[in-house]
This record gives structure tokens, C-alpha cells and sequence, in this order.
């Protein structure tokens, strides 16, 4: 399972009607004669899962679970702190019916089916090497034993930067994604169990290994996104870009379906946060919706709920980076058809503004939105990208740009659960590139704040510019996307792309 999991006028049918219907219809509570009918229609009720957010403080927060429970809905978990509280109710009219409460900011559901009830995949099935490979290959001088193949952490200087700075064991990078393989030899080193969990559902589980893949043959992304970023360099298998920080895995991927839902995200924003997690990285987008548009009341609240999270990480010093997307969609484009939402049931296609429906996390302020690129150092065919969007750049990987490696794969070689080693591509892959990089910075200048680290990230990138031929990447005689922009900020790569040498210099 591969998540950087994905964006009209037309909507889908209000969430409240769909399942009024689904249930066949449930009858207000208006006579006593009444009661026996809902009882039983809301025994057989659908759940579904909710965000509700209020103005923070413990007050105001108590008085709202009060509404909840009015109207139906079980609290699951609440964050005063932030104003966030996490809801299940079958009341097909829940969201309805708290949005009115006195308190209330805003509501909507997370899903659009059931609780518990298709994976997807965009950067493409794994390229594994053999089990045999991290150990038995004989590797150059002061290289690890499958660093031949790791093209992408030449292209940004991390061989040259762990010379001087491998990294401070200080700074910690934390991994949202589909839970961290932390017995993998070239990961357990590097791995912060005190500052993992499984984040899913909305209430942080640090039971022992709860942070581990549901199912680590399906669920290899967060390992390898965890590779990219600190595998130690100790003679097994790969290098990491920062490979003397530390890594934690928080688990946010639905064992069922393998979505990053709502409540999840916001749970992992809030745990490192508070467990002192200097860097999030989320190569992810939060399901059901692509974008999430802010005239729907669902996805309003969706986007409401993470932004507090995410914010309230950086008000505790944590810097999150994201990756932009893997659709080629221009971020800063007047509309964009989004074809695949909801993930979670049934898509219809419908065309967004992207300055009004928004990517999350991406493109929410204060994240570092991080775009892909090859051995080339252009942008990757699949990227998404946009002028003020991306904010840098880095290597995620191309299989159109060929790298003179002894297995010649365009793609990024990185740590896979159960041991093994494999190949992946995808903005996914960037934003771990990135993050390293940041970890390095923080490594380097250990009082700078979040907004100081981003400034410091930019700064030290190297922007290639526009090309200066038509982007045609698959060579069709097709343009596929056009950058805007100049050679200091653009649409491709943002500020540039990041250098790991420059980063501890």
C-alpha cells in the first residue's frame, strides 16, 4: 500500500441524505409512539465517525459533549487544547443537529461509509531486492553496502554532509504514515519507541510495537519513507539523508482500507507535538477528499480539524513537511478536475478551485509543501506542482530519468519492512528528502524555531529554474505541464531544491 493517497462544481448527495436513505429513513423524536420505530432503526444504523470543533478550553469543550450526546453521538476522544473532539454517532442527522449547538464552530463527517467497511496505490508496486542484498554486496569505501544505488542522496550532498554532520540524536523526525518497521537493522538504531504510536481512530495507542504495519507486505510506505530519512549508516543496506537523528513512527493508516482518515491526522499532529517531535513528515493526503472544499460543511470541518492539529504543532516547535501530490495537477491553476473523491465509497468527478479546496495537509499554511524530481534534477512526470505552492524540492524519483547506477532504477532505494530493501517512487518519496535535510538544519542550528527552519530550508536550496524546453517528460510530443516562475522561486520547484550539504555547512 502506497498512500500519498490523492480533488467541481457538482457534489456528491448530502452525506445526511444518503444515509437517510441508506437507513430507511429515521423519524424525529416527537411522540412517544415514535420511539420504538427509531430504537430500532438506529440499532440498525450505519456509524460513522465525526470531527467537531469548538473554541478550546476544557469549558467550552464539556459543554459541547453535552450537545453531543443529545443528539446522539458517543465522544471518542476530545483535545481541549485545540477545540477538536472526535465523535461517532449513527444519527444520520448528527451533523446536522450539532452544527446548531451553541459552541459549535463547525462539524462534518470524515468518511462518507461506515465505520470499518480498496487500498490505492499512486507511486506504483515496490521493486524488492533480494533478501540477501543489504548485507552481501561489497561496498566502496565509507559507502553502505546498496549506496551505489542511492543516486538521490548524491544529488542533494547527503553522502558529502554526513562527513562533517550525520546529525544530532537531539532532533527527531516523526513518520505519519502507514506505521515504522522499528525492527528492520538499518532503522532500530535510529528509532524513538518513547515518541511512537498508532494514532488510528483518533486516540494515541503507545502500547509496545503498536506503531508497527498492520500488514507489513501491504503497509511498507511508512518504512520506507523512515529509510529515506535516517537509516544508520552501519554497514547494512542503505544510508539515510540524516543518518544520526532519530525516527518515530506514528501509525495513522486504516487497517481496513488503508485510508489516512481525519481523526488520525489529527491525533499525530497532536502526540508529536506534545512528545517534543522537532519534524513531522506526511507523505499522505488526508482521506476521503483530494481537496476539501470549504463551502461543503463536511469538508470545511475536515480541513478546520487538521489545520488546528498541524498548527498547534508549530506553536510547540514542531516543523511539518508534506508531499504536493502525485496528480501533475498545477496547485495554482483556476480549476482542476478531481476524479477520485471520496476514496472511501464511490467517486464522482467534479471540478475544484484549488485556492478554495484545498490538498491536506499540503497546502495548509505553515507546511512545508515539498514537489518531486529525477536525477536530472527536473521535475518528476507525476508531480504536482504550482507557483506559491511548493515550497522546495527534492528527490522522489522519475523512470524516465535514468541514473548511471549499477541497476540503473530512476526510482528511490529505501528500507521495507521485514528487512528488506525496495524501490519506490512518488512525491512520497520527496518530502522524507526534505525532511531529512530539516533534521540536519535543526541538527546545525538547534534554537531555531519552525518558521526559522523553513526560512533556513529555502535559503540553502538550489533552484534549476523553468526548463528552458517544453516539459514532455514521456517524449509523446505532448506538453504535460507548464512551470511558472523565475529562477529564485517557481512553480516546479518552489525555492529550489534541497542541498544536505549546505545544511550543515
Amino acid at each position: 500500500m502506497s498512500p500519498r493517497s490523492r480533488r467541481g462544481l457538482a457534489l456528491a448527495v448530502p452525506l445526511s441524505l444518503a444515509l437517510t436513505a441508506a437507513v430507511g429513513g429515521v423519524l424525529p423524536a416527537t411522540a412517544a409512539a415514535e420511539q420504538p420505530a427509531r430504537a430500532t432503526a438506529e440499532a440498525d444504523a450505519p456509524e460513522l465517525a465525526y470531527v467537531v470543533n469548538t473554541r478550546p478550553g476544557n469549558g467550552t469543550v464539556e459543554a459541547v459533549k453535552k450537545a453531543i450526546a443529545k443528539a446522539d453521538g458517543k465522544v471518542v476522544v476530545a483535545y481541549p487544547k485545540i477545540g477538536v473532539i472526535v465523535v461517532h454517532s449513527a444519527n444520520a442527522d448528527f451533523a446536522a443537529t450539532i452544527r446548531k449547538a451553541r459552541g459549535v464552530q463547525s462539524a462534518g463527517a470524515t468518511r462518507t461509509t461506515p465505520l470499518s467497511q480498496a487500498r490505492t496505490t499512486d507511486e506504483g508496486a515496490p521493486q524488492y531486492l533480494p533478501a540477501s542484498a543489504g548485507t552481501s554486496r561489497v561496498a566502496a569505501a565509507g559507502q553502505e553496502p546498496l549506496e551505489a544505488n542511492q543516486w538521490d542522496l548524491r544529488a542533494i550532498g547527503a553522502d558529502k554532509a554526513a562527513e562533517i554532520n550525520p546529525g544530532s540524536r537531539k532532533v527527531t523526525v516523526g513518520v505519519i504514515d502507514t506505521g515504522v518497521d522499528d525492527t528492520h537493522p538499518d532503522l532500530a538504531p535510529n528509532f524513538s519507541a518513547s515518541q511512537s504510536a498508532n494514532c488510528v481512530g483518533g486516540k494515541a495507542d503507545t502500547t509496545p510495537g503498536a506503531w508497527r504495519p498492520y500488514k507489513p507486505e501491504e503497509d511498507y510506505h511508512g518504512t520506507h519513507v523512515a529509510g529515506e530519512i535516517a537509516a544508520a549508516r552501519n554497514g547494512v543496506g542503505v544510508a539515510g539523508v540524516a543518518p544520526g537523528v532519530k525516527v518515530s513512527g506514528i501509525k495513522v493508516s486504516d487497517p481496513v482500507n488503508g485510508l489516512f482518515y481525519p481523526e488520525s491526522v489529527v491525533c499525530a499532529f497532536v502526540f508529536a507535538a506534545d512528545r517534543g517531535i522537532e519534524i513531522t513528515n506526511n507523505s499522505y493526503y488526508v482521506d476521503p477528499w483530494l481537496y476539501n472544499c470549504v463551502d461543503d460543511p463536511d469538508q470545511k470541518a475536515i480541513v478546520d480539524a487538521v489545520n488546528r492539529a498541524q498548527l498547534y504543532a508549530k506553536r510547540k516547535g514542531t516543523l511539518n513537511l508534506a508531499s504536493a501530490g502525485n496528480s501533475n495537477h498545477d496547485l495554482d491553476a483556476d480549476e482542476i478536475l478531481d476524479d477520485s473523491s471520496p476514496d472511501d465509497s464511490t467517486p464522482v468527478p467534479r471540478t475544484i478551485d484549488p485556492h478554495k479546496c484545498f490538498d491536506i495537509p499540503t497546502q495548509l499554511p505553515g507546511v512545508v509543501t515539498v514537489s518531486a524530481t529525477g536525477v536530472q534534477n527536473l521535475k518528476s512526470y507525476y508531480s504536482s506542482y504550482g507557483n506559491g505552492v511548493v515550497d522546495v524540492a527534492a528527490p522522489g524519483g522519475d523512470k524516465y530519468q535514468i541514473p548511471d547506477t549499477p541497476e540503473k532504477n530512476g526510482r528511490i532505494l529505501s528500507t521495507m519492512p521485514n528487512g528488506k530493501f525496495g524501490y519506490l517512487q512518488g512525491t512520497s518519496m520527496a518530502s522524507p528528502h526534505a525532511a531529512g535535510v530539516a533534521a540536519l538544519l535543526k541538527s546545525t542550528h538547534p534554537d531555531a524555531s519552525p518558521a526559522q527552519l523553513q526560512r533556513l530550508l529555502k535559503a540553502q536550496a538550489d533552484n534549476p529554474g523553468c526548463p528552458t524546453e517544453p516539459y514532455d517528460p514521456d517524449g509523446n510530443g505532448t506538453v504535460d505541464s507548464t512551470c511558472v516562475g523565475d529562477d529564485e522561486v517557481n512553480g516546479f520547484y518552489g525555492h529550489g531544491i534541497v542541498n544536505a550539504l549546505k545544511a550543515v555547512k
